[in-house]
């Protein structure tokens, strides 16, 4: 592109000769961006030739599975949809292998990329767990190039890990194939996919002939094993999930070889569990009070974070939720029970908080306690200008990583990029951030207020809550009282746990005339795994029909209350004061134009032309209705049924 300008602008029809001289200065001031466009070429060629033999190698491992009288299918990942294949594999007998490729800057090709960026967030994903894939299993086979060294290998290495921590069971250690003549193990990247294609078709082999093998954890005797051949570079990569996965993985009995992430060092186990002299024990306790002191210290310094997900790089990164998907893809399973209940479309709402500090410690929490607790602010704080700023970028950003994603739809991809609702109250307590009446002015007006109600009496909100702050109790109930005089929508959220407060009707009678909420959502505890922090068991989610029998018994003792909307996918009702009830229509939808309207009529006057919820209500579908046919499920949107119903995550 630069060579043709250079010409353009010596070209100079007054001249009787052609001076050479020009256009080769202008070359050499050019010459930077010239250096740039070959690198680029270059490396946009390698990457190319990398694909193109990825597809080769695809094509090539097929029919070498073809002779073994075994069916096989290729599979683009552009076109293949993890939440709804990837589980199908865990009661499947196949054997699903991944060929995938390092591109530019360690980033997978744009045809993986999702399926990278899914894979990435379920492994972090407390509703998912560490068995979510368990029966699936998989083999992997990297393709990249050596001489890029920070980045080799990086996109196979991690969805080799990412499966292992859902898991998944590896048939087959990791190949590596590398283009560099130089550096390749068998001297070109060809000749690696041979070598690593024929040890596979030997397991599967072994699959076939009913085989069974230990998988060695990298403790035998000998030390001359392939897990100890492997490249030690990667073991401190995988040390964190090794300790907690090594033995589910060397009780496997079916023939695979272990990979490197899970042969973490038996020096470091060894030094961990060794007999420790009494005079060094001085040292040890300093070490782990210095440990806790500069862990401490880089709370402070990390200030607050928007949401608990962090890249590779330790940057924030907002987390997807199955309902924006959904939302987005106009498909799923129900999309979330706020646009059943109140209309509200989760691609326009932005969850955030300004402050992940929380004065619980509540038995289902979802983030297992791994965030700061206290009963006053302790921590450096971000200012709210700043906070509302990054939030809506995050959500942006969120809505821009479904770009090219299978079955999104283009209308709701930029309608995303619109925030029209905010939560704020994804995770900690935000009124105990410090300016958080500063925060809420930047905000769009209220247009609903709801507190968590856990427990009905101080004991058992005390055994769920577990609550930092002695006068929990009156705190709570002056929290529902507050709700008494507030004219926006109020809500009350109960969230049952079997055996735990279920059984407690009477104490939520009381609970309801302190507060006379519009709306009471109860929903069943979602369980998030286990946790050395909480007790809580799958025992104690309860059913979907022991929710409705506990709704159906508390409308029957609370007047002028009804059951208005049910959420079946997240195993929740609403339950609604009937003035929202007119001429036998439910009304529990928030129309936001006409909340706009008022809000700008209320600042006119001064404070003096006020409103309330009904004044801005809508009327709620009848698919949204309790008892509907469709059960919660949006007709606009087409339904997902799951075949594996077992392993179906809820929640929102």
């Amino acid at each position: 592109m630069k060579l043709s300008v250079c010409v353009i602008l010596n070209l100079d029809p007054s001249a009787d000769t052609w001076d050479l001289s020009s256009p080769l200065i202008s070359l050499w001031i050019n010459r930077f961006y010239i250096y740039l466009g070959f690198a680029v070429s270059i490396s946009l060629w390698i990457c190319v030739q990398i694909v193109i033999k990825m597809q080769g190698f695809a094509t090539v491992l097929a029919e070498a599975v073809t002779s073994l009288d075994l069916p096989v299918a290729i599979i683009n990942l552009k076109e293949y949809d993890p939440d709804d294949h990837l589980i199908e594999e865990v009661t499947s007998k196949n054997v699903c292998v991944f060929l995938v490729v390092t591109y530019t800057d360690g980033l997978p090709t744009e045809s993986a990329e999702w399926f990278c960026k899914w894979l990435e967030e379920a492994s972090i994903d407390f509703r998912f767990g560490k068995t979510y894939l368990k029966g699936m299993r998989d083999a992997v086979f990297g393709l990249g190039n050596s001489a890029y060294a920070s980045h080799f290998h990086k996109v196979g290495k991690n969805v080799d890990k990412w499966l292992w921590m859902l898991g998944a069971h590896r048939v087959m250690s990791r190949g590596e194939g590398d283009c560099d003549v130089v550096k390749s193990k068998h001297g070109s990247i060809e000749a690696n996919f041979r070598a690593w294609k024929t040890k596979f078709i030997s397991q599967l082999q072994a699959l076939q002939k009913g085989e069974r093998k230990k998988s060695c954890g990298g403790h035998c005797k000998k030390g001359k094993c392939e897990s100890h051949q492997h490249g030690s570079e990667e073991r401190e990569e995988g040390s964190q999930e090794q300790d907690e996965l090594h033995h589910r993985d060397t009780k496997e009995e079916e023939p695979f070889e272990s990979s490197s992430e899970e042969e973490f060092g038996g020096e470091d186990r060894q030094s961990l569990n060794s007999i420790v002299d009494v005079e060094d024990l001085g040292k040890i306790m300093d070490h782990v009070k210095k440990e806790k002191r500069e862990k401490e210290q880089q709370e402070e310094k990390s200030g607050l974070f928007r949401n608990m997900g962090r890249n590779e790089d330790g940057e924030r990164r907002a987390m997807i939720t199955p309902a924006l998907r959904e939302a987005l893809t106009k498909q799923g399973r129900g999309a979330c029970y706020k646009h059943t209940f109140y209309g509200i479309e989760s691609h326009h709402c932005m969850e955030t908080t300004p402050s992940l500090a929380c004065a619980n410690k509540c038995v289902f929490c979802w983030r297992h306690h791994n965030n700061p607790v206290g009963t006053e602010w302790r921590w450096k704080m971000d200012q709210p200008e700043m906070i509302l700023k990054e939030a809506i970028e995050n959500h942006q950003n969120m809505i821009k990583q479904f770009k090219g994603v299978p079955g999104v739809k283009a209308e709701r991809f930029e309608e995303g990029m619109m925030v029209k609702h905010c939560a704020l109250s994804l995770v900690g307590e935000p009124i105990m951030y410090p300016e958080i009446n500063r925060f809420l002015k930047n905000l769009e007006p209220v247009t609903q207020l709801y507190v968590s109600v856990d427990a009905s009496t101080k004991d058992s909100l005390k055994k769920i809550d577990r609550p930092l702050f002695k006068d929990f109790w009156q705190r709570f109930l002056d929290s529902l009282k507050a709700l008494a005089v507030k004219q926006q929508q109020t809500v009350y959220r109960p969230t049952l746990v079997k055996a735990w407060n279920m059984d407690e009707l009477q104490a939520y009678v009381q609970l309801v005339s302190l507060g006379n909420p519009d709306f009471i959502g109860v929903k069943g505890v979602t369980y998030c795994g286990e946790s050395s922090a909480s007790s809580l068991t799958m025992a104690h989610v309860p059913w979907h029909e022991e929710v409705v029998q506990f709704v159906r018994e508390l409308v029957d003792l609370i007047p002028d209350y009804e059951i208005a909307c049910e959420h079946e996918h997240s195993n929740c009702l609403l339950i609604a004061h009937r003035k929202f009830k007119i001429g036998g229509e439910w009304w529990t939808w928030i129309d936001y134009n006409c909340f706009q309207e008022l809000i700008q009529e209320y600042e006119d006057s001064g404070g003096s032309k006020t409103f309330s919820a009904k004044d801005y209500m809508a009327r709620t579908p009848h698919w949204a209705l309790f008892g509907a046919n469709e059960r919660s499920f949006d007709p606009k949107d087409t339904r997902h049924q799951r075949k594996n119903k077992s392993k179906a995550i809820s929640g929102c």
